[in-house]
């Protein structure tokens, strides 16, 4: 600590190229942190998946599939539970307020996926309550709801377009950083009451949770061979592989602001590190006047090292202070849950640090090396 006045004098020494180094570490660490945080937006469904859940589908998500086949499917070898979803497709307010909207069986929901939890009076309310609605607690946060709300949604054009009101009756929370505390859930039941009639009987997809996710494979080609050549064939798939398909969707957009982004960052990271390169040069006098007057050659070297890193920490910290407030809230407006792990924050202190000592390192052991004599013929 008895250096620290040394170091901070070396900083204030040109304060505006200082201030200008520490935001340019900022902006290029608070890039890292968005870039870091859509690509985990566009992965969330793949990390999270249950590598004991499959997904059954028609051949393609428009086609819904008969509920006789639910007891079908629950009768197969290695299949331990079956739960199914149709997606409601409702509108809050407006059309930009888009949010998934699941109607399920509520126990069969709950007990296929026990990393959702929910109060348990919260849930005896949803369940004795044909309106009733299971939000998650981004979702009430993004729009204000509280339990006891109630909510209209406009259905969709297949559901007749009129106004559905729901009531929330619970809040869910994930039990990890990254699940999706952003979907709505309703009873299945209530579409049937309300719905057309031709929505009567069939469901928009089921999930299946295998015994040993070892025999998921051998469990996917049973299901699919038992509905083949059938009226509603299907297409089942891991849930990872599921979520998956909807990456691969939009892997042009992840490809393009990856792509495009990273260029940018180290751009920044280069441009950053030259500017703090030459500002170890313009001072290689001083450092050598401190060699003259009894440091020793590592406290030259340790001393621009030390330099370099305080600037490349404060100004990383900073940027990816901003990035996770910026993710924290819900910029996308529902449509990607985007997410900064703490090893993402971890890495990007790393990273930032590591090219300030980069930077520094050349002149820093240029300094150490130089013979006083020669730099104070200099000055």
């Amino acid at each position: 600590m008895r250096y620290l006045p040394i170091l901070l004098a070396n900083l204030r020494r040109k304060k505006l190229r200082t201030v200008l180094t520490i935001g340019s570490f900022s902006v290029a660490l608070f890039l890292f942190g968005l870039l870091f945080a859509v690509r985990m937006g566009f992965r969330q469904g793949i990390d999270v998946a249950g590598a004991d859940r499959l997904i059954v589908t028609g051949t393609s998500l428009m086609q819904l599939l008969p509920m006789p086949y639910m007891a079908r499917i629950q009768r197969m070898p290695g299949v331990k539970e079956v739960a199914h979803a149709t997606w409601f497709g409702g509108v809050y307010q407006d059309p930009k307020n888009f949010f998934p909207q699941f109607a399920v069986d509520p126990e069969l929901w709950r007990a296929m996926y026990p990393e959702y939890v929910v109060d348990e009076q919260e849930w005896r309310d949803f369940v004795a309550d044909r309106q009733g609605a299971i939000v998650g607690a981004k979702l009430a946060e993004r729009f204000g709801w509280e339990v006891g709300d109630r909510i209209p949604l406009k259905s969709p054009s297949y559901l007749g377009g009129d106004s559905w009101d729901f009531n929330v009756r619970g809040i869910y929370h994930g039990t990890r950083p990254q699940d999706d505390e952003g979907q709505f859930w309703m009873q299945h039941d209530y579409i049937y009451e309300k719905g057309p009639d031709y929505f009567r009987g069939v469901v928009g997809w089921y999930i299946v949770r295998v015994e040993d996710p070892e025999d998921a494979a051998k469990v996917v080609a049973t299901i699919d061979e038992e509905f083949r050549n059938s009226a509603n064939e299907t297409r089942t798939q891991t849930e990872s592989a599921f979520a998956a398909g909807f990456v691969r969707q939009m892997g042009n957009i992840e490809f393009l602001v990856l792509a495009i982004g990273s260029v940018v960052f180290f751009t920044l990271l280069l441009v950053t590190g030259n500017t703090m390169a030459i500002a170890v040069r313009e001072r290689t006098n001083d450092l050598a006047v401190l060699k003259a007057i009894g440091y020793s050659d590592g406290f030259v070297l340790g001393l621009v090292l030390a330099e370099a890193a305080l600037i490349a920490g404060v100004g990383g910290v900073v940027g990816l202070w901003l990035a996770h407030a910026v993710v924290s809230r819900d910029i996308t407006g529902g449509l990607i849950a985007l997410y900064l792990p703490e090893a993402a924050l971890a890495g990007g202190v790393v990273v930032a640090l590591g090219t300030g000592v980069l930077a520094g390192l050349f002149p820093a052991l240029g300094a150490m090396r130089l013979s006083v004599v020669d730099a104070l013929r200099r000055v």
